[in-house]
């Protein structure tokens, strides 16, 4: 079988994405979730950052129909212009004068090139997004638009890391992006004891994250200050850069470096968050531990992360729990473990011990003849199982046997007397 053939077309298009693709990364790094710290906690990095895209975003537009070059006419061109062009392409392509097989074609074109280009709200657009500004199909090749590709980068980065949906065309990413945004999840590696693992508590941790402003109540306008229609961009909060190809246009759409992508100018911004909306701040939370958690389960404190921007949710804490050992217990889910040290006297005549468990102490009794490393069992002294506290496990009990190493002579005459007893 041969390999599929790509045209130059596509050649070309692949290598302005991953030009983009490197710029975007080189230029724009992410922002990985940060993990608070606290004198209880035991720090490490996040094993598994968030990725937070950068909110810039970049969008190529390659289209083959000129709507100016189709009109015989410069982008600069006045409507009188852009009206005498027209008459003149129609009276050289209009069906009725030209008979040739294209001519219908040829005069749809320029019949939706001065559709466009003479209505100043489309034209802006056109100029701002090209075709598929003005056209409701998503690769500008539907209607009288012509043949035409849009590569929308941020797609290509929410197929990879899960971004939201949402329609194609110019004016999906800023859709994606409206509405309220959550702030950062925070991590808090915490730990606790043995005892408050299995029966649950409560513990206090101190955190920072940033919280709302309460001077400009998160919005980062000085209160009484002016807020405009950002000039640079008309409010869209991105410009666009038109290079001409072989191919056609070749648009780059970035974010408005005046307004920083808001489409708003402010007069002044609010002195105390320096216009973020946002303050750091030092706060105390009380967490609740559920009894039977264990060493790596996680609880999520819901809005104590970071505050979002411009008024945005709060995003969670979410505690990471380190059990400390207990020298006396080994634990595997909701059951317990340990072990108890019997003299062969008692392994071999029986006898009534006592041993630890999680809430205190039981008598168990050792039957007589009991081996070295036998398990007994204690039914219901184990761990309380998560999410049902009222259900526990087994306490299992390992019995050693204590051989001495030296005993004295009455103990030896005993002992021989015992093995002259099995012969």
């Amino acid at each position: 079988l041969k390999p599929p053939q790509i045209s130059l077309n596509m050649r070309l298009l692949l290598l302005f994405a991953l030009v983009a693709l490197s710029q975007s990364f080189l230029f724009a790094p992410p922002r990985i979730q940060r993990s608070v710290a606290s004198s209880k906690s035991l720090h490490k990095p996040l094993t598994a950052p968030h990725i937070i895209l950068p909110s810039s975003r970049q969008s190529f537009v390659l289209y083959a129909n000129d709507f100016y070059a189709q009109l015989g006419v410069s982008r600069s061109a006045s409507e009188g212009e852009i009206k005498s062009g027209f008459r003149k392409m129609a009276r050289k392509w209009h069906p009725d004068v030209n008979p040739s097989d294209e001519a219908k074609e040829e005069f749809q074109k320029i019949s939706r090139a001065y559709e466009v280009l003479s209505d100043p709200s489309m034209r802006q657009r056109y100029d701002q997004f090209g075709e598929a500004g003005v056209s409701t199909s998503a690769a500008g090749g539907g209607g009288y638009g012509g043949p035409g590709m849009e590569v929308d980068l941020g797609d290509i980065f929410d197929s990879f890391f899960g971004g939201g949906g949402g329609g194609r065309g110019p004016g999906a990413g800023r859709q994606r992006q409206r509405g309220p945004v959550a702030g950062d999840d925070l991590r808090f590696d915490l730990e606790v004891d043995f005892q408050t693992a299995v029966f649950g508590g409560e513990e206090k941790v101190r955190i920072r994250h940033l919280e709302k402003c309460e001077t400009c109540t998160g919005s980062g306008v000085k209160p009484g200050s002016q807020v405009r229609t950002c000039g640079t961009c008309g409010g869209t909060g991105v410009v666009m850069a038109v290079t001409r190809t072989p191919l056609g246009n070749f648009q780059t759409q970035q974010t408005c470096t005046s307004c920083r992508g808001t489409g708003q100018t402010v007069d002044e911004y609010c002195g105390t968050c320096s216009g973020q909306g946002l303050v750091q701040k030092t706060k105390q939370v009380k967490i609740s531990i559920p009894a039977g958690v264990e060493d790596g389960n996680k609880l999520r404190v819901r809005g104590e992360g970071d505050a979002g921007p411009k008024g945005g949710p709060s995003g969670d804490l979410y505690i990471f729990l380190k059990v400390k050992p207990d020298k006396r217990f080994r634990r595997e889910g909701p059951e317990i473990y340990s072990d108890v040290t019997v003299s062969y006297v008692d392994a071999i005549l029986g006898a009534s011990v006592k041993v630890p468990v999680v809430d205190g102490e039981v008598e168990i009794k050792i039957p007589p003849g009991t081996q070295p490393k036998q398990v007994m069992r204690i039914k219901g002294k184990g761990a309380p199982r998560l999410g049902n506290a009222q259900q526990r496990g087994d306490h299992y009990v390992t019995v050693n046997i204590e051989i001495p190493k030296t005993i004295s002579d009455k103990e030896k005459a005993l002992v021989e007397s015992l093995r002259d007893l099995k012969k």
